[in-house]
């Protein structure tokens, strides 16, 4: 047998596996189950959807969506158009991040009606990533924002040396400035909408005071996490993971723990070789669902 004969069938063998578990993780969960990991960048979201869509007419197809993600995050925008799209064709979607779900990545999972995460898994502040000016790397925009209200607030007490001065004067564009001010509270307006209308829809008394949980409470919970999650004082970096332990501790966010679910070994089996398989293959971005492998980058 050749080489490549070989490596062919090594992936067939892996992915016959990979669909032998995702078998048991849709009747377990009573979910379609897909996968991705990439960066929420611009045609990220128009590949899930068309993903969206394939699975929907396989049959049978179920009116929840269980969801893997892992990212180092992207742009808010996608991530809008990625969560319209889950809710287009689900009733239900949950998020499970045995990784890490970073900036745009938390924005999305705060879209779902539940998340799953263990004690290993971490989403990030909210952050969201911009490209530079020069269209080389991108900015992440509170930091870009933070620094620019400390030359400010240094200014206006006439303290700025000369080096400062320059710095921004040369640094800071108004227009930049602005769409980093629109991405930040783009991402606040999404977790205000989307934690009051999904994650805490069920959330009917308070648990000390039984008290009658209001629309109005609903927005303001929701508008507190989203202004934690935004607080760079709080979390010092982009790159800062936030761990389920936290979660719960600081934000008083319920996270279901699927360390302790009777599908903890699924799920971290499945997720343990589509990475393997995707690193093997030399692959940056991918998605994947039962019976379907896509590279995306």
């Amino acid at each position: 047998m050749m080489v490549d004969d070989l490596a062919q069938s090594a992936n067939e063998l892996v992915e016959q596996r990979l669909r032998i578990i995702l078998d048991d993780l849709e009747k377990n969960l009573s979910a379609d189950v897909m996968a991705f990991s990439g960066g929420i960048v611009y045609g990220a979201d128009t590949e899930i959807r068309d993903f969206v869509e394939w699975r929907k007419k396989q049959k049978p197809s179920k009116t929840k969506l269980a969801f893997f993600l892992e990212t180092p995050g992207g742009y808010i925008e996608v991530a809008q158009r990625i969560a319209s799209t889950f809710r287009k064709h689900y009733r239900r979607v949950e998020f499970f991040v045995p990784d890490a779900a970073m900036s745009a990545g938390t924005v999305l999972v705060m879209s779902g009606d539940a998340i799953h995460m263990d004690y290993y898994s971490t989403l990030g502040p909210i952050d969201p990533q911009l490209p530079k000016s020069d269209g080389v790397g991108y900015v992440p925009a509170l930091g870009y924002l933070k620094k620019f209200d400390e030359l400010m607030k240094k200014a206006a007490a006439g303290g700025l040396n000369t080096a400062e001065t320059t710095y921004l004067c040369a640094k800071f564009d108004p227009a930049e400035l602005y769409q980093y001010e629109h991405a930040r509270k783009m991402s606040v307006f999404l977790l205000e909408q989307w934690l009051a209308k999904y994650k805490f829809r069920n959330w009917h008394k308070t648990r000390t005071h039984q008290r009658k949980v209001t629309p109005s409470d609903r927005r303001a919970r929701a508008r507190e996490i989203a202004e934690k999650l935004n607080d760079t004082e709080k979390w010092h970096s982009h790159g800062h993971g936030i761990s389920l332990a936290v979660l719960r501790r600081d934000l008083k966010l319920e996270i279901e723990d699927f360390g302790r679910s009777k599908n903890r070994e699924l799920i971290r089996s499945y997720w343990s070789i589509l990475t393997d398989y995707m690193n093997k293959m030399g692959h940056r971005a991918i998605l994947h669902a039962k019976g379907k492998y896509r590279q995306l980058a």
